[in-house]
């Protein structure tokens, strides 16, 4: 037997070249009896590991603990034998990594003797003959001081072990094997050399020695090792090993105590903020189904001990509403009346199936999950209030691991082989990963590869192993764990990237494993546009409206009928292509129905052949059917056909026995789909369940199909229940109120799907007049301004590219009164970079006739500055209409005045073709070519291969659909394209027109300047 106590995964990132995963399986594999962890100043694997050994009943110990180096004077490994030691050694990781930049870190000798717990392994260097640390290390730790000696059979071994026995001897240090393992098996060598070069910084050929030798530091064969070390060095990694008692399983959660008034305990007060909340959503008497359902959760909730989560999120949530954040609470917090009592959520209950089980269960025996959404603009004033709340060390953002995909793989993989950066850049541009026909490694080798030269099939090999390593830890989007105690004896601490943050070494996962809180304070463009659209009301409109109003009944016909002609351009979750192709066939009349359409247009609901038969039978095409009673409850809503998570559980509840925490097991294992293949597991059970309580077995198979349909892209209805509610708020301001929802938009960009040019285009159509940049009628922001034809837009200087807040400032505030020349202006002490945009964009129109007459006159000023006589010179050149449209885009990423398409047109550049207003008149089937710039091209996984094409010309927007043979055989005009000239068939169902794409022709060569970008396959 032995234990390994030196072993290092991938998540000591470009070193280790195993999986946390591997490396247990392996040890487990090769007879084992333990296994430790022991990642550089790191936890960040150790619990992979130990969720696979316990998932998977590994018989094996996993013991926790780090490799540390100060400077390249020490190295040891400290294990921990206790919980004690667990907390001081991630105490040690948070200090070091906290007072370094992020990815670096800095031990103290101050460190190294605080650790009293801790058992140490030193790990003396061949070459340093000097025994002073050991001295100093034996002083602090005494018994619990280990010599660590590894054999790796290179020509100094015996010299090694050797010196190893002597200082062994001499400071009265005893000796242990350990085996600096860095992969699990011996075949990750080559992969090994990737990770070493690229943290080199070189190729593997240039590094040369400083490259490992062999592939000894792998997991060996106990036989294996018992020829290198004596025996007693091997029991002694095991008499080691019996001491490190602790488990992860030990860490316990402890909730903050300070938001709970003095005379209450967590439960009593969540009850009465529970009451005071229900006197306010349904009034003094309730009805007595909604007091039955509260008196049930918070039953649940005592019982399980959750009382501190609530009153966390609570909390939270009330210090947005005093400062007038608008916020939204989404998930499964949509399942629970106590959410909706204490305003986490806007989503009454009633109006959905609410299924508590999926929010809470007793068997999951973990926190539910609850997300609230923020005004993206706004959301860094939540957070800082939990970090000034709890202070840093008791609140840290959950981690996000970045791991390797294709392209960061290729091309680490093909800079250490030694291909040139121009190689790796063109593999990498010109391999489309989506293509379902045609693997990444077969495209490759249309690329002018070699395949059987062996630079290739290193490369082909190493780049497919190191696809899926981490490749660092990344702050999550918005995961706070928070705890009573410092956080840093829960789990290490590190800075983020960004300033002002800190995060722990575990991302949402490792957190889930382990049953720990987190508070999801998330983002969302829309509430800060919603908001922003509100107060412009409020100063232009006079009218004090709030979102509680505008979703007070969601029946507004006039907001409906604008879904039905999919005119949702900047509206919430309905803008996408595949949601506006939805409208016109599924034409939702009401709250609900809104619902389903975020939900149905999802992989899970497609994948399981549900969006057909749904459509024929809310169309009246096909009679809705039920084979019980029971499962007409839970379908009926939805016609009988399963369309969120939701009704699958319920159904595996009512119509196989499955209990309400086996649901949720279920609801897990889709949520894995693809990834474990756990949902297989629930089969037999499910089937046989449903045909023992009188159901067909042909029925229960179709259902778990559908269920296998839903693996890991089920929506959630109370997921699209929370979205509805916005979704229904932004169409109905962008109905009644257009100028201040596109002012808003504007103002809170970048979200969404659309561009500052699309978004202003779509106003123009909806006759909302766009004003252009003026240095004298602009402020920083975009701002409504009274026109002719209405309330306008008028575009801020924050559109203008490389123009400064700052001069913004400077412009407005000393801008008593209409500037009448460039010299005003000039005169504020504005930066040259900003004077020089200022003109580029046109706004200086007001008082020059062109853009070149305002730099000549920007020129003449700066050498007016320099030289007593100014210049008498004139400019007479003006731009033309081409030279217009281009700095336009150029200088604000929009033109006002004439489109590309328009342009290109109207000088004869073009074959005749149908602008997109026109397409609807064309007849099915008919051939037509359509011309404009690329908005977007996106495929779903769902598609088959099929990509979503978005041409916008100066009449509209012309959706293109591009088979995947066409495509591949156009790869050049498909993928590179700003301009495209397409000729195809017209194509008409249920309200929609598309364009089936044949020839793709790329004209971008038109208007070569153009500087417009599409959003690609979001």
């Amino acid at each position: 037997m032995y234990a390994e106590l030196y072993c290092q995964s991938n998540y000591s990132f470009l070193q280790g070249a195993s999986h946390p995963e591997e490396l247990v399986y392996e040890a487990a594999r090769l007879g084992y009896q333990s296994i430790a962890i022991t990642d550089e100043c790191s936890m960040a694997g150790v619990v992979k590991a130990y969720t696979a050994i316990k998932e998977h009943r590994l018989p094996i110990q996993l013991i926790v603990g780090s490799l540390l180096h100060i400077d390249n004077q020490l190295s040891l490994i400290a294990l921990c034998p206790n919980r004690r030691a667990y907390a001081e050694l991630c105490r040690v990781i948070s200090n070091a990594r906290r007072r370094a930049a992020k990815n670096h870190y800095a031990i103290s000798q101050w460190d190294l003797a605080s650790l009293k717990q801790c058992l140490i392994i030193w790990l003396p260097s061949p070459q340093n003959e000097d025994d002073s640390w050991g001295i100093w290390l034996k002083k602090r730790h005494g018994n619990r001081l280990w010599i660590g000696a590894t054999r790796h059979l290179q020509n100094r071994d015996h010299q090694y072990i050797s010196s190893a026995q002597h200082l062994s001897k001499k400071l009265d240090i005893p000796l242990t094997a350990c085996g600096g393992v860095l992969m699990h098996c011996a075949q990750r060598l080559p992969l090994q050399h990737v990770l070493s070069a690229r943290r080199l910084g070189t190729t593997i050929d240039k590094a040369g020695r400083q490259l490992l030798s062999n592939a000894e530091r792998c997991l060996r064969p106990v036989a294996k090792l018992k020829r290198l070390f004596p025996s007693e060095l091997l029991q002694e990694s095991l008499n080691i090993a019996n001491r490190c008692r602790f488990d992860l399983s030990e860490l316990r959660y402890e909730y903050p105590t300070e938001i709970i008034p003095p005379h209450h305990t967590a439960i009593s007060y969540l009850r009465d903020r529970v009451a005071e909340g229900c006197n306010k959503r349904f009034g003094k008497c309730p009805p007595e189904d909604i007091s039955r359902t509260i008196e049930k959760e918070l039953a649940l909730i005592e019982e399980l001990d959750y009382a501190h989560f609530f009153l966390t999120i609570d909390d939270i949530v009330q210090f947005a509403r005093r400062n007038n954040i608008l916020y939204q609470g989404r998930g499964s917090a949509a399942n629970s009346v106590v959410c909706y009592c204490l305003e986490i959520t806007a989503v009454d209950p009633r109006h959905i199936e609410a299924l508590f089980e999926r929010f809470i269960s007793k068997e999951r025996c973990e926190p539910p999950d609850i997300d609230v959404d923020f005004e993206h603009q706004r959301r860094e004033e939540v957070i800082q209030y939990i970090y000034q709340k709890y202070g840093r060390e008791r609140a840290a953002l959950a981690a996000t691991v970045i791991s390797y995909r294709f392209k960061s793989a290729l091309k680490d993989v093909g800079k250490t082989l030694g291909f040139s950066e121009t190689q790796v850049n063109f593999f990498t541009q010109n391999i489309d990963t989506r293509d379902k026909y045609h693997s990444w490694q077969e495209q490759l080798m249309t690329l002018g590869v070699n395949r059987d030269a062996q630079a290739s099939q290193h490369l082909i090999r190493l780049t497919q192993e190191l696809m899926g390593f981490p490749r660092h830890l990344s702050q999550h989007v918005g995961g706070f764990v928070i705890s009573r105690g410092p956080l840093y004896e829960l789990v290490p601490i590190e800075n983020a990237a960004m300033a002002e943050r800190t995060v722990i070494q575990w991302d949402k996962d490792d957190l889930e494993s382990l049953g720990l809180l987190k508070v999801d304070v998330l983002a969302l463009g829309m509430l800060s546009a919603i908001r922003k659209t509100l107060e412009l009301i409020k100063t232009h409109h006079h009218q004090n409206l709030s979102l509680a109003q505008i979703t007070a009944q969601m029946n507004d016909q006039n907001v409906y009928a604008d879904m039905h002609k999919a005119d949702t351009v900047g509206v919430f979750q309905i803008e996408s292509r595949a949601q506006m192709t939805m409208l016109p066939r599924l034409k939702p009349r009401t709250y609900y129905d809104l619902v389903i359409q975020i939900a149905i247009v999802r992989p899970g609901p497609i994948k399981g052949g549900m969006v057909t038969p749904y459509l024929n039978r809310r169309q009246g095409l096909e009679t809705p059917s039920y084979p019980s009673a029971t499962l007409k409850k839970v379908l009926q809503r939805t016609l009988g056909v399963p369309i969120f998570q939701e009704q699958v559980i319920k159904l595996a509840m009512v119509a196989a026995g499955f209990t309400g925490g086996e649901a949720d097991q279920l609801r897990r294992a889709m949520g894995s789909w693809g990834k474990s293949g756990k949902l297989l597991a629930f089969r037999d059970k499910l089937v046989r369940g449903m045909i023992a309580r009188g159901y067909q077995e042909a029925f229960a198979e179709q259902l778990f199909e559908q269920i296998l349909g839903f693996g890991e892209y089920g929506f959630p209805e109370s997921h699209s229940a929370s979205f509805a509610l916005l979704a229904y708020a932004s169409a109905w301001l962008k109905h009644y109120y257009p100028a201040a929802f596109y002012c808003a938009l504007l103002n809170s960009q970048p979200m969404g799907f659309y561009s500052a040019s699309q978004l202003c285009q779509d106003a123009q159509r909806h006759d909302c007049p766009i004003l252009p940049v003026c240095v004298n009628h602009s402020q920083f922001d975009h701002t409504l301004e009274a026109t002719e034809r209405g309330l306008g837009v008028r575009l801020g200087f924050c559109q203008v590219k490389g123009f400064s807040p700052q001069d913004g400032d400077t412009l407005v505030t000393q801008r008593k009164r209409p500037f009448t020349q460039i010299q005003q202006i000039a005169e504020l002490g504005l930066d040259h970079t900003s004077l020089n945009a200022l003109a580029s964009a046109n706004a200086f129109a007001c008082f020059k006739d062109n853009r070149y007459k305002a730099r000549w006159a920007l020129m003449e000023q700066r050498r007016s500055g320099l030289f007593s006589e100014p210049s008498r010179s004139t400019l007479n050149t003006e731009p033309g209409i081409k030279d217009e449209l281009l700095e336009d885009y150029q200088s604000l990423g929009l033109s006002l005045e004439l489109h590309p398409i328009e342009l290109l047109e109207s000088e004869g550049l073009l074959d005749a073709f149908t602008h997109a207003a026109d397409l609807r008149q064309c007849r099915h089937g008919a051939v037509v070519a359509v011309a404009g710039v690329v908005t977007g091209r996106q495929r779903p996984g769902t598609a088959g291969g099929i990509t979503f094409m978005t041409l916008e010309d100066h009449t509209g927007n012309s959706n293109v659909i591009v088979w995947a043979a066409t495509a591949s055989a156009q790869k050049k005009a498909f993928y590179a394209s700003r301009l495209l000239f397409i000729k195809g068939t017209v194509e008409h169902a249920e309200g929609v027109t598309h364009v089936i794409a044949g020839k793709l022709t790329d004209i971008s060569h038109c208007l070569e300047k153009l500087n417009s970008r599409s959003r690609d396959f979001h």
